[in-house]
Parts: structure tokens; sequence; C-alpha cells
């Protein structure tokens, strides 16, 4: 059953009478054709205009939306041949954090991503795609392979930030992040990087720190969580919405700022709408990104990384 969010109520009403039409028809020899056309006209209309006119604190909904494509879903429309690789070597497998050998659209690539999960038992699998230490660890063991075999790496991101837990500060967390970073930084093959849902503080930025970084048109990307930036400024998480606006954490804001270089359109609706359109924009987007910078040799790769981060903070913000 689909879960409708506080500005889409008129689109719930909208479809809650065309399911009670078609219950209807199934009853007699009622023709409710024309009826439910005239209502699909009415919901299009207040999607366009629902959708046209978000605030930032409803693109965090949007980007936090249960039914926004995960992962999982993602490798499987983009990726072929995927092998997954578990572990860190040292403490024990991450199951919030995502890495393999794929294929994409024919070339071979490493995969690194988030998985926040999609059912109640798999979210808490997935700790809800807070990844821990030995997550990132293994990030950075992908990328070494990686740059060993000359692969592209592709990192998708949906996140609301590393996993705070006392168990993860006490395996060096900040370390982890730390190092994951540089790993980016350093690797020696393309990072082509996407914020598909959610990009929360370093926890995205440890798997973000490419050559070409983009977005999906509702994600959020953030030093914070807004009810973060609330409760520290505010004192209260009760005004998240007032923080979402300072925190200048959608994609357009990004895009303004020189954070990210290309915003992946949605389908009306967003993408928990029409997934499949939204991970076939998200794969054309990828694959433009990636031709840019794929023949690019080692140290203009990471001199191109270097430069695009150093920059931040003088000529863009």
């Amino acid at each position: 059953m689909r879960q409708f969010l506080d500005f889409e109520k008129p689109i719930a009403v909208l479809e809650g009478k065309i399911e009670e039409l078609r219950h209807l028809s199934t009853e007699g020899d009622i023709n409710i054709a024309d009826e439910v056309g005239r209502l699909q006209q009415k919901i299009t209309k207040e999607l366009t205009q629902a959708y046209s006119r978000l605030g930032p604190w409803e693109k965090v909904q949007v980007a936090r939306h249960p039914d926004r494509p995960k992962a999982t879903t993602i490798i499987a429309e983009l990726f072929t041949d995927f092998i997954p690789m578990a572990g860190d070597r040292n403490y024990r497998e991450d199951h919030a954090l995502l890495t393999g050998m794929a294929r994409f659209r024919g070339r071979p690539v490493a995969v690194i991503a988030t998985e926040k999960g999609q059912t109640t038992e798999d979210r808490i699998k997935r700790n809800f795609g807070m990844v821990r230490p030995e997550g990132y660890r293994k990030a950075r063991r992908l990328m070494e392979l990686a740059g060993r075999f000359g692969l592209p790496v592709i990192s998708l991101v949906d996140t609301a930030g590393a996993y705070p837990g006392r168990g993860a500060e006490e395996r060096g967390q900040a370390e982890a992040i730390a190092r994951s970073i540089q790993a980016c930084l350093n690797l020696q093959t393309p990072l082509i990087s996407a914020i598909v849902g959610e990009g929360g503080s370093g926890g995205a930025i440890a798997l973000a720190t490419g050559n070409r970084v983009i977005m999906f048109e509702h994600a959020v990307y953030s030093v914070i969580s807004p009810e973060g930036c609330a409760s520290i400024l505010w004192r209260s998480s009760d005004h998240a919405k007032e923080a979402s606006q300072a925190l200048k954490l959608t994609a357009q804001d990004m895009k303004q700022l020189g954070v990210i270089d290309a915003i992946v359109p949605e389908p009306l609706g967003a993408a928990h709408r029409d997934p499949e359109t939204a991970i076939a924009n998200l794969g054309d987007t990828i694959a433009k990104e990636l031709e840019a910078v794929e023949g690019m040799k080692p140290k203009a790769l990471i001199a191109d990384r270097r430069k695009k981060y150093l920059k931040f903070g003088s000529e863009n913000l």
C-alpha cells in the first residue's frame, strides 16, 4: 500500500476515489473509464503543483520516503554480474554497506552502496543504512582492489549518517571515516558518486568524495540532519523545518554551490512513484559523468578530485 506524505494528502484522496470506483466496477456493468480519466488528470495536476513548490523540509521527507528505490534495487537494475565482497578482514561484515564487482553497461566496475533496507526486519539488519567502522574499512578494501585492477568505482549513497553508537566509536569510527575519505581522494581510477536519498554528514562524504558527484532531484545532502541541527541551535528538534532552510541541503542548492556536478531528474511525483524511470535516469547520468573522466590518467584523476574539494569555501560559498 502506497504511503503518502503530508503534502500529498489531496492526491491520496483522489487516488482513494479511483480505488472506490474500480471496486464498484467489479460489482456491475458500470462504466467508470471517463470518471477515472478525469480523476487521473486531477492527480497529475496536483502532483505537478505540489512537486513544483517543494521546500527544503518537504524534500527531506521525499528523500526519506520508505518506497524510494534502495541500493539493492538500483544495483539489480543498473548492474549485471554483481559479485558481492564481504567483511573488512579485521572485525566483521557490515550489512549497511554493499560492496562488490559488477558490470555497468558492459564495462567492469566496482560498486559501493549504503543500504537502508526494505522491510522492518531488513532495516534492522542493515542498521537503517548507518555504516559502522568495519563498513568503511570494507569500502577501502574495495577501492584498493579497484585501483589495482584499474576499475572505475561507482558509489550510491543513502544514509542519515555514520552509526554514532558506543561500539562504533570504540572501534575507531572517526578514523575509519577519515581513511575512507583518504582512499577516495587517492584512488587512481574514476570515482562517480551518487546521492540517491539522504546524504548525511561524514558518513556520506566518506563514500562520496568523487571526481563527479550527482544527486537525484529530490535527494538531500547536508553536514547534519535538520533534526540534529535544530537540537543544537534551537535546543529542540521541533525546529527541523527552519533548520532545513538554513542548511542549504537540496540538490538545487548543492549544484548552485558547486558541491555536485549534475542533478538526476526524477519522474513526476518523485522516485518512489516510478522507480524504474528514476533508476534509468540515474544510469544515464552515471554513464555520462563516467565517460567524461574515464580517459584521464591516474595522476590527473587524483589532481581533479583534490582541486574539486580544495576550492570549496572560496569562489562557490
